[in-house]
């Protein structure tokens, strides 16, 4: 197998660029461009407390002008006795939050909880709380209860007694309504109506291992426990692995809509190189947007697409997935985001979020290959994509690319000819501000011609003659502490200035020093070359005289 990193550094002779013309339309916005990719989640939530872990926070926090949410699972899981003092291993989290006294009865601690949502919300993060899982003293299969994974692992060794039914449902429920009205009386009512609350994970897996029916009451519970805290909580679920799985997510909604409240009672091949497939998941979130589309009753409810990622295991390491530390991870996220966007419009499904499931292990080697967006404090290019996103626009403007696979073509067959050069457009026509995404994504990790951008704009920022544009961009050799580690020969004990330097590249940077172009001249457009897997973001703001508008 070719080696994902001496792929990407191969870098083709100019003489082989693709020219692709990209034009934007300034006066043709098409709809709101959402602030989806705001979202992020992982299995150990007690890494938020530790420093890899706050550090990773605070950038998440400062993405942008829009709020960031944090999605964990284990925030109800009963920690080991044998190992409290490590709570924070692979694929497992820990926070006390449920006990019982020798006579059955409950016995609620937050503290844990409350440090981690602390954690969150000094750095601008809000909590995308998640009701799991199953607590050691309600389970119904509580032995054995722990577990201690490695990257070699076999995943299902995680299945144990976390993932089963309760002994009761009304414990179930009372469990929920404490969480939620101690958050309430700690965080302040305002506070938590702007967090997101979900019930379970995944479902459909061995998450949960209890029948269909079981998870309807678990749901039941849990949610009328949540809203009788607080009656104007956001609360929904659940996470459905893989696209609707069959008939399993409509009966879920014929479930929540048409059925009986069991809590109230009331109605309720292997290839010789790395090769991605974009079209699978987005089959998963065509079929799951097809069924939810039928429900006219929900059609204007928030959709998050969760753990929207192109693998299946976070904290697995194995060759093939040594695409997470370079920039196949972020052309893909861009390309493929993009284009659930459009499904969410061809749907007629409001798209509130596509959150994606890396956050950091803290005392691990650096790039170790986990899916995660940072490595001992050093941000790997992943993130950097979603700090271009948090640069765009609130409108989504009209854009063309000559190089850009139509939706239907990726869905059916993902990008197996020639690359994606795709773009994704917005402005703020109250900041005169405009942000243009551009991407050169195949599914192969194989050289390919770099793409000579002509980028043209029509009618932009009136009565201005100029624009004054930063060209960010992900490649190579910008915004890209991985390949800066690889040139250090890959360092596991950094010295001090390369650790410094490392740290400088896992920022997002500029493709040059800011500039200014002419905006009244058809003649004038911008050119530049996009390598393969490279990303860049144009932002523009009009300018008048020496003025910015």
């Amino acid at each position: 197998m070719i080696p994902l990193f001496l792929v990407l550094l191969l870098h083709l002779h100019p003489a082989w660029a693709r020219q692709v013309n990209i034009s934007v339309d300034a006066s043709r916005i098409i709809g709101n461009l959402e602030a989806t990719t705001r979202f992020f989640g992982a299995d150990e939530p007690n890494e938020a407390v530790y420093p890899d872990g706050k550090a990773l926070i605070h950038n998440l926090g400062n993405l942008g002008p829009h709020q960031t949410y944090s999605r964990a699972h284990n925030l109800l899981t009963t920690c080991d006795p044998e190992n409290q003092t490590e709570p924070h291993r692979l694929k497992w989290g820990c926070t006390n939050a449920y006990t019982e006294d020798d006579s059955g009865n409950p016995i609620y601690n937050f503290t844990i909880v409350d440090e981690i949502f602390d954690t969150y919300l000094a750095h601008g993060v809000k909590p995308y709380a998640q009701a799991s899982f199953m607590p050691k003293a309600l389970s119904t299969s509580p032995d054995p209860y722990t577990f201690y994974f490695d990257p070699s692992s076999e995943y299902n060794l995680i299945y144990v007694g976390w993932s089963y039914p309760p002994t009761s449902w009304e414990k179930w429920g009372a469990l929920n309504y404490q969480w939620v009205k101690h958050c309430v009386e700690r965080y302040g009512k305002d506070e938590v109506e702007s967090w997101y609350w979900e019930v379970w994970n995944e479902p459909t897996i061995p998450y949960w291992n209890g029948t269909q029916a079981q998870y309807f009451t678990l749901y039941d519970y849990a949610v009328e426990g949540i809203l009788r805290a607080l009656p104007s909580a956001t609360v929904g679920g659940p996470e459905v692995a893989g696209g609707p799985d069959a008939d399993w997510l409509g009966l879920f909604l014929d479930h929540t809509i048409n059925g009986r409240n069991n809590a109230t009672g009331g109605k309720d091949s292997t290839p010789g190189h790395l090769q991605m497939n974009m079209s699978a998941a987005l089959h998963n979130v065509e079929d799951a947007f097809v069924v939810i589309q039928s429900y006219d009753s929900l059609n204007n409810l928030p959709v998050v697409i969760g753990e929207d990622d192109p693998d299946g295991c976070a904290a697995c390491v194995t060759p093939e997935i040594d695409y997470r530390n370079g920039l196949i991870f972020p052309s893909y996220t861009a390309a493929s985001f993009t284009r659930q966007i459009d499904l969410a419009v061809k749907y007629g499904i409001n798209l509130t979020g596509q959150l994606t499931w890396a956050f950091v292990f803290d005392d691990y080697p650096f790039f170790n290959n986990f899916r995660v967006l940072a490595t001992n404090q050093i941000n790997k290019p992943i993130l950097n994509i979603f700090r271009m996103f948090g640069k765009m626009q609130s409108q989504r403007l009209a854009a063309t690319s000559t190089g850009q696979y139509q939706l239907e073509s990726v869905v059916e067959g993902s990008i197996r000819d020639e690359s994606d050069v795709g773009v994704l457009a917005s402005i703020d026509d109250k900041e005169n501000k405009m942000a243009v995404m551009i991407w050169n994504y195949h599914d192969n990790a194989l050289p390919k011609p770099d793409a000579q951008i002509s980028f043209n704009i029509s009618n932009a920022f009136p009565g201005c003659t100029e624009g004054r544009l930063k060209h960010y961009r992900i490649d190579q050799s910008h915004s890209n502490a991985y390949s800066t580690w690889l040139a250090m020969d890959s360092p596991q004990d950094p010295t001090q200035q390369q650790y410094t330097q490392l740290k400088a590249a896992g920022e997002l940077q500029m493709l040059h020093e800011p500039t200014t172009i002419k905006l009244d001249s058809e003649e004038e457009g911008l050119r530049f070359e996009l390598p393969i897997h490279a990303v860049s973001l144009l932002v523009l703001e009009g300018v008048r005289g020496s003025q910015h508008i």
